[in-house]
């Protein structure tokens, strides 16, 4: 069994029909699951709406007990629980950076934290078992021993680093959609502002009218709302719009509702300032990428477009030179 399994894995054609039929699936699945989502803002709006209820909860429960933690969130699954703390894994491998990346990418909670230390060792060991497993049972490509335990090592270097770039590429998918409704964000929130509405309820209104643009910039408004509403200290709140973006615009803004917040300063001149940098740094990111775009297609033209226009060109006179018919 283990030899036929072998001869499989090693054969070419059976590997490229396998990676075939992989790609394929991939394509359908990419093409059917956008049908199947449904609604994504109002099942996202649903959560930040209950969120504030967990935060009134909160708020109550630490007035009464001032030294008793109260969770907002539900708990992790009990293994990972229980793998995370008999490991110490919090000790060696949670840290401030990795925290901050978990609510930048809007994943919140103890599961969230969990979880992530939880596939911070499952990944890396997952990768060595496979890789060792592969090179000694299934194909070893003619290596040897040191350079096999140096490819799981690897292996397991990949592992190490697969989690890192999950989160990478959510805070940066989040903080793409929130930087391009941003400016019109802060263009709702001004009229907001100057019609006389206070702070909270214009951070209510733009959240429930921007979702339409940028889901992940109309969760932040609400949970900041929530905790404009609930929190003590409302430069807290503030500050942690900001934390949870990682926007220079939006950390600009909460600035800006600080100082008005402790001096009293006029905020609809301030927004205004900072709706119309926000615009020019979006029309100025256009820019750039469209100003990178020529030494980009160079190499594609050179490749694959020059090679087919010669052909063009020059055959009917191959033609005509040897008399090809």
């Amino acid at each position: 069994m283990i030899s036929q399994i072998a001869d499989k894995l090693t054969d070419p054609q059976f590997m490229l029909a396998l990676l075939a039929a992989v790609a394929a699936a991939a394509t359908v699945l990419t093409v059917a699951i956008p049908l199947t989502e449904g609604n994504v803002l109002q099942k996202r709006m649903k959560n930040v709406a209950t969120e504030r209820e967990k935060i009134r909860a909160r708020e109550r429960e630490r007035l009464n007990r001032q030294n008793e933690k109260v969770s907002l969130r539900q708990e992790p699954k009990a293994y990972m629980r229980r793998i995370v703390e008999q490991f110490k894994l919090g000790d060696w491998l949670g840290t401030e950076n990795a925290k901050k990346q978990l609510v930048m990418a809007g994943y919140r909670g103890p599961q969230s934290e969990i979880a992530f230390l939880f596939f911070r060792l499952a990944v890396p060991v997952t990768a060595f078992l496979f890789t060792l497993f592969y090179l000694f049972i299934i194909n070893d490509f003619g290596q040897a021993l040191f350079m096999k335990i140096g490819i799981a090592i690897g292996g397991a270097y990949l592992g190490i680093k697969a989690p890192e770039v999950f989160l990478s590429n959510q805070i940066s998918k989040r903080q793409l959609s929130m930087r391009l409704a941003f400016p019109d964000a802060l263009d709702l929130l001004l009229i907001c502002v100057e019609s006389g509405m206070s702070i909270e309820q214009a951070f209510r209104k733009v959240a429930n009218e921007i979702g339409s643009q940028s889901v992940p910039l109309a969760e932040e408004f609400a949970l900041c709302t929530a905790e404009l509403s609930y929190l003590t200290d409302r430069r807290v709140a503030y500050e942690n719009l900001s934390m949870r973006t990682g926007l220079e615009s939006v950390k600009s803004v909460s600035t800006a509702l600080i100082q008005a917040e402790r001096y009293g300063t006029p905020l609809g001149t301030a927004l205004r300032t900072l709706a119309q940098e926000s615009r020019d740094q979006r029309m100025n990111a256009a820019e750039k990428k469209a100003a990178a775009l020529p030494p980009k297609l160079t190499v594609p033209m050179i490749l694959f477009f020059l090679p087919v226009l010669f052909v063009i060109i020059m055959f009917p006179a191959l033609v005509q030179v040897f008399g090809w018919k």
